[in-house]
C-alpha cells in the first residue's frame, strides 16, 4: 500500500481543517516547500495537495505555490481543488504534475468526467467526500442526495481508475478513519482505492493495507507527530 502524506494550502499556507470547517483551519508555520521537503527526506514517493481555496471558489487559486512545489520537489505529486476545466488539467500535467484529481466537478458535470477520463486515462483520479454516505461539493459545504456508493458505481463504469474517498466526519479529528467504509469500496469495486481522512494510527494502515486499499493519505497525525512517515510507510510495505 502507497502512503501519501497531504498538504492542504489556504492563501499559499499549510493548514488542516476539521471535518472539512473552514472556521476550523490550523496554520502550521512550515512552507509548502519545506513540507514537501521533509516529507521527502523521510522516505515518501508521492505527495497529495489540495487547493482549498481553489475548492471553494472553483478557480486554481493557488496554480502558482503548487506549481513551485512539483518544481523543486522530487515527489510524485496529485493536485487537486478547484480543478473545473481541461485547460487546468493540462496546466498541471505540463508543470510535472502526475495525476489531477477531479471534485465537485465530477459530480456536477458527469460528462465532463467521462470525457477527462477517455483524453487523460489514469493521469485522473475522482476525490468522492462523503458526509453521513452522501457526496459533498464545493469545499464540503454542499451535500448532494447522492449516495456515495452508488457515485463509485457511476464511476466504474466510465473506467475511472482511482477513488479518493473521503470520510469528512473523521478528516483533521484525529480521532480513526472509518475502516468500514474502506472494507466496503475495496471488496465492491474494480478501482484503486485511496483512504483519506483521520488515519492517525499504525495499526490503522495496517488494518487498511489488509482490507486492500491502494493507498492512505496522512495530514494532521503528521503535522501532530501522532504518527512518524518513515514508520507508516514501513507498516504499509510501501
Amino acid at each position: 500500500m502507497i502512503i501519501i502524506p497531504a498538504i492542504d494550502i489556504i492563501d499559499g499556507k499549510v493548514v488542516r481543517l476539521q471535518e472539512g470547517d473552514y472556521g476550523k483551519a490550523k496554520n502550521y508555520s512550515l512552507s509548502p516547500d519545506d513540507a514537501a521537503k521533509n516529507f521527502f527526506d523521510c522516505g515518501a514517493k508521492y505527495l497529495h495537495v489540495v487547493d482549498l481555496d481553489g475548492a471553494k471558489s472553483g478557480k486554481a487559486d493557488n496554480a502558482k505555490v503548487i506549481e513551485k512545489i512539483v518544481s523543486e520537489c522530487k515527489l510524485k505529486v496529485e493536485v487537486g481543488g478547484g480543478i473545473r476545466t481541461q485547460n487546468q488539467i493540462e496546466k498541471y500535467l505540463d508543470c510535472g504534475v502526475s495525476k489531477v484529481i477531479l471534485g465537485t466537478i465530477a459530480v456536477k458535470d458527469f460528462a465532463f468526467t467521462e470525457r477527462c477520463i477517455t483524453k487523460f486515462g489514469d493521469k485522473i483520479a475522482v476525490g468522492v467526500d462523503a458526509k453521513d454516505g452522501f457526496v459533498a461539493v464545493n469545499g464540503w459545504k454542499e451535500i448532494r442526495n447522492l449516495s456515495s456508493i452508488d457515485f463509485c458505481k457511476k464511476l466504474e463504469k466510465i473506467n475511472v481508475s482511482n477513488v479518493i474517498y473521503t470520510d469528512i466526519s473523521k478528516d483533521g479529528m484525529l480521532s480513526g478513519t472509518n475502516l468500514d467504509i474502506y472494507k466496503v469500496l475495496c471488496q465492491t469495486f474494480n478501482i484503486k482505492i485511496t483512504a483519506s481522512g483521520g488515519i492517525s494510527s499504525i495499526n490503522e494502515i495496517i488494518k487498511l493495507k489488509e482490507v486492500g486499499a491502494y493507498a492512505a493519505i496522512l495530514g494532521k497525525a503528521l503535522y501532530e507527530n501522532l504518527l512518524d512517515l518513515k514508520s507508516a510507510i514501513e507498516a504499509a510495505g510501501d
